[in-house]
């Protein structure tokens, strides 16, 4: 038997036994993760560099791509540099480091999808009071509370997880570090402690849904009202995209945390696990620009002001250029000769 002052590692779940398997699952992560990065890193850019973007919505908008961004760079990497050296290890204070920013990254985003659907609550059901309502320094604030409360949240998790005597291995069902598998190896009564936690996090994550769903029940009574069909759908490709990325978080989060124990299994546990904390942060930026045309020209714009730059600078500097082509003059000749 060991205790928690003993244990120097932890041992995750690995995705493959034969060496094969795991490097496809690297080279299936790494895609994942890069689409992740270029997605959310276009939509980051897009809004902070397009003014006409520069409102509450899409303000939100960047602080969710900040928090995707964040939550897949704390699992994935981890996880695909596990399998392309062959083990499963993970220090004590990595997991507890994991296990915080986890937990504070995908609580955040909850939270702020919340402040997202009061947003297109205002901006629907009450529009001539949404610069008062939601003026710049309401947005900072809400973001400023979501992120300060998070953390205290992620904090106060961490440290009673991590303070429960361990004495059944350290073996962890799972890919990543999170509570209920930390749970699993306490050997005393003390976990309760962290039981009510959890449970007062699902009462908290209720009140949050019902709002949430509240706020769309009166927002498509309002849509449904305008006689404009124009206006109708600028109004439902505002709202859908936030609609799906809500119902894809939590129907995955609630089933994960909420499914019956005699449906439990390792790989089911493993599937559920990537539906909620690896595949939303490359799905969201996609389900956002898909009917969203504002969005989708900032990020046009910003690609082709790229591509025009990085022309311009191949001509003014043809040394310097590497396109891929065979050589510099191919594109633009030789200025020497």
């Amino acid at each position: 038997m060991s205790n928690s002052s003993s244990i120097t590692q932890f041992l995750l779940l690995a995705f493959a036994d034969t060496q094969e398997l795991q490097l496809l699952h690297f080279w299936l992560f790494l895609g994942i993760y890069l689409a992740a990065l270029l997605g959310n890193g276009l939509i980051i850019t897009a809004i902070a560099c397009d003014h006409r973007l520069h409102t509450p919505m899409y303000f939100f908008l960047l602080n969710l791509a900040i928090l995707d961004l964040g939550s897949i760079s704390t699992t994935v990497p981890k996880t695909m540099a596990n399998s392309l050296w062959d083990t499963r290890a993970i220090s004590y204070w990595g997991c507890a480091a994991q296990l915080f920013l986890i937990t504070f990254l995908m609580s955040a985003e909850f939270y702020l999808l919340t402040v997202m659907a009061y947003d297109r609550y205002v901006a629907i059901c009450k529009p001539l009071h949404y610069g008062t309502l939601l003026s710049s320094r309401a947005c900072v604030h809400m973001a400023a509370a979501v992120w300060a409360n998070v953390s205290l949240y992620a904090l106060l998790h961490t440290a009673n997880t991590f303070s429960l005597p361990l004495c059944q291995g350290n073996v962890l069902d799972q890919f990543f570090c999170e509570i209920p598998q930390i749970l699993k190896l306490s050997c005393s009564d003390t976990y309760l402690r962290e039981v009510g936690l959890l449970i007062l996090s699902c009462i908290l994550a209720f009140v949050c849904f019902v709002f949430i769903m509240l706020s769309y029940v009166q927002i498509f009574r309002a849509v449904l009202r305008v006689p404009s069909e124009q206006r109708r759908h600028k109004a439902f490709s505002t709202c859908l995209p936030h609609l799906a990325v809500v119902s894809l978080f939590l129907s995955t989060v609630m089933f994960a945390y909420l499914k019956p124990p005699s449906i439990s299994s390792s790989v089911l546990d493993l599937v559920v696990a990537v539906l909620y904390s690896v595949v939303p942060p490359a799905v969201n930026p996609l389900i956002y620009s898909m009917r969203n045309q504002q969005l989708k020209d900032a990020i046009r714009s910003l690609i082709s002001w790229t591509f025009v730059k990085s022309l311009r600078n191949c001509k003014l500097h043809p040394y310097r250029c590497r396109t891929g082509f065979r050589s510099h003059q191919f594109l633009f000749g030789d200025r020497d000769n």
